[in-house]
């Protein structure tokens, strides 16, 4: 029997997707390549420990947002609980010479900073005031891309409009911040993963905003959110498919019928056994890239093919540890995540890393999930995780596994390297001593086991001119085929989930996070 809905991939947006049509009563069927449902919302085993694969803090999960709204519709808030970072300072910025814990309060913060930049006040005030205001706009939109130019014009949104083309950098220096300002209020480039010049200062909004509404864990790890929305799509009657990579779309005229799989082993590779699956309708939570190529680009509108040619964003270093025999607490880590930088120049910092693959300065994340929530299972009671992140450029990543796998490694060390030198440097003394086990993530690493084309983070870089209304959404021009992805919505925990709600109410009509 045809499901209602075949959903090619398991990422956030396809979960929430499919739990909530599964809860209406449709049929669906989830195919994933991976051996595991989650896509960078997977978490990973080594021996005793548990990572995730790219998640360290949430917005929009507070009382009446998007998350919670979702999980509310499914019956899930009970169980899938979240525990808020310090809301004193939810990120705590560090560079030679100046610390800033970001607070909740945005009039708290423009005070901590005026009192690290006196001459800068007037300045400093109006960079946050602009933030706020634009944050507030940008909250009454609709959620249509489509509709916003309609909009915008007949409601005079005065900070869309002059910012919808502006980097972040653009309006710092609107605002004549001095560069160790700017550094600070920049320093979580790694939840964007692109410096202040290419960044758009909406999706920084967005984010820094949500996030001083509340940043959160969940209570009981990543996992546990994942195994949540699997057993809720299983226990409705759905099926989530394991090991199941799409070759090919199956089209009849401009209408996809379904899809055509292969049966893959623990490490992605094929072994023959193919099988083609139809459905009523067909939902790619595939990059949109990777199967417009594989439909054909010659099928799609000339609409949705502009909108296709979206640049990916970078991908990531990741260095998953544990440390033992030490309390992370007493040495500058807590409810929060510490961002660092060997000095305030970001841009020439993040060229040399991306660029060139220099890390002798460098800037990086530091998470402590394990402090955040006091629910046990990611590690050995006793131990605590610590998980770095920085940007990595996967051409450079690629080259050297394919035709040099030492050089490769060799890599990857010395990044981990120039991480742990700056912790026993600058916050944890002997860090070398404690750790009791390290895992390293290259580019390729996510490319093979998130299935990210480029080993991209965030699906479509987030430049001002993807931020806008001629961005990517559900609509394909295929009949009874639609994007729900990260790049055909927004990326991260709660956008990707956001993203599966929104297409869900495009089909059934049904709200569930409309006005969150």
């Amino acid at each position: 029997m045809e499901p209602d809905y075949l959903i090619v991939g398991s990422g956030l947006s396809a979960l929430a997707f499919g739990a909530l049509m599964a809860e209406s009563g449709r049929t669906v069927r989830i195919l994933e390549a991976h051996d595991t449902a989650g896509g960078y919302g997977h978490t990973f085993s080594v021996g005793p420990y548990r990572f995730n694969a790219q998640l360290h803090y949430i917005w929009n999960a507070g009382e009446g947002r998007t998350v919670n709204r979702f999980l509310r519709k499914l019956g899930l808030t009970d169980e899938v609980t979240f525990a808020r970072l310090d809301p004193d300072g939810y990120d705590h910025m560090r560079i030679p010479g100046y610390a800033l814990d970001i607070p909740s309060d945005h009039a708290e913060l423009a005070r901590r900073l005026t009192v690290l930049f006196p001459a800068h006040a007037k300045g400093i005030a109006g960079f946050v005031d602009e933030v706020v205001r634009t944050d507030a706009e940008l909250e009454s939109l609709p959620h249509a891309w489509s509709d916003w130019p309609k909009v915008l014009r007949a409601r005079g949104y005065r900070h869309l409009l002059r910012n919808r083309n502006a980097s972040l950098a653009d309006v710092f220096e609107r605002h004549g911040l001095p560069p160790a300002a700017r550094a600070l209020l920049a320093l979580q480039w790694p939840d964007f993963l692109l410096p202040p010049s290419r960044l758009s200062f909406f999706a920084w909004v967005m984010l820094f905003a949500g996030y001083a509404r509340g940043a959160f864990y969940p209570k009981k790890h990543f996992h546990h959110v994942t195994e949540s929305l699997v057993r809720r799509i299983e226990a409705k009657g759905g099926e989530v498919s394991l090991r199941r990579k799409v070759v090919a779309f199956l089209l009849d005229g401009r209408r996809v019928r379904g899809v055509r799989v292969e049966h893959v082993d623990e490490h992605g590779v094929g072994n023959g056994t193919f099988e083609e699956l139809l459905a009523r309708e067909t939902i790619c939570n595939m990059d949109p890239q990777r199967a417009a190529r594989m439909i054909g680009f010659e099928h799609f509108s000339s609409g949705v093919r502009a909108r296709l040619q979206y640049e990916y964003s970078p991908s990531s270093f990741v260095a998953y540890c544990a440390v033992r025999d030490v309390d992370l607490r007493q040495h500058g880590f807590g409810a929060f995540n510490v961002f660092h930088a060997d000095d305030d120049d970001l841009e020439g910092i993040f060229e040399a890393m991306h660029h060139r693959g220099d890390y002798s300065r460098i800037s990086f994340s530091m998470s402590t999930p394990t402090l955040v929530t006091d629910e046990p299972g990611d590690c050995p009671e006793g131990e605590q995780i610590l998980e770095l992140l920085t940007v990595a450029d996967h051409s450079r990543f690629l080259d050297l596994k394919l035709d040099h796998p030492k050089g490769y490694r060799d890599k990857k060390q010395e990044i981990f390297d120039r991480m742990i030198d700056v912790i026993d440097r600058a916050y944890l003394p002997g860090i070398r001593d404690k750790l009791s086990v390290h895992v390293l993530g290259s580019p390729t690493t996510s490319e093979r086991y998130a299935w990210a084309p480029a080993g991209n983070s965030y699906g479509s870089s987030m430049l001002p001119r993807s931020i806008w209304h001629d961005r990517l959404d559900h609509r394909t021009s295929l009949d009874r085929f639609h994007f729900c992805n990260a790049s055909s919505g927004y990326a991260g925990f709660a956008g990707t989930i956001w993203t599966g709600c929104r297409l869900y109410e495009h089909l059934t009509g049904d709200r569930v996070v409309s006005g969150a």
